[in-house]
């Protein structure tokens, strides 16, 4: 879209910074980090509340040794999903990252892009999931056939 209208006269700024934000570029891939980044900590944040982590654990009487109920393990949780979240967010950086600097250092042909990639591997292991529940299912039924067969001779 920058090249399209960086072509017109007086819109050379536009087109220099479409090929600064293009993949490969070192601008690109910062950002690109940096926005996954970001995104990570804003979607755990929508997500996770722990001060209501924290009421949930006091009303139902548990709590974390060592730590006083209430506002401190809320801290406490705040810290520990922090530091989790951090290292998913690199996780999940690197795996957005592979294919680029695949492409881009190596030539590899890689076809499939970082978001893509999470898109598959969340879609194979639900499947997996599935799978496993309907064989689980099917074992629980041969189960109660089994045991509905002896209830029968038990009862004659």
């Amino acid at each position: 879209l920058g090249r399209w209208f960086g072509n017109a006269p007086n819109m050379e700024w536009l087109r220099d910074i479409s090929s600064t934000l293009s993949p490969g570029q070192p601008l690109y891939v910062m950002f690109y980090a940096g926005l996954i980044i970001f995104f990570c900590f804003f979607y755990t944040a929508l997500v996770f509340n722990s001060k209501e982590t924290a009421d949930n654990l006091k009303k139902s009487g548990a709590f974390i040794p060592g730590i006083r109920p209430g506002a401190q393990t809320a801290a406490y949780i705040d810290k520990v999903l922090t530091r989790l979240t951090l290292m998913g967010a690199i996780y999940i950086t690197g795996v957005c990252l592979m294919p680029e600097f695949l492409i881009l250092y190596w030539r590899v042909p890689f076809y499939f892009g970082g978001t893509s990639l999470l898109i598959i591997v969340v879609v194979v292991m639900d499947f997996m999931a599935q799978v496993q529940a309907h064989l689980m299912s099917h074992q629980y039924e041969s189960l109660m056939k089994k045991s509905s067969f002896k209830g029968q001779s038990l009862l004659r």
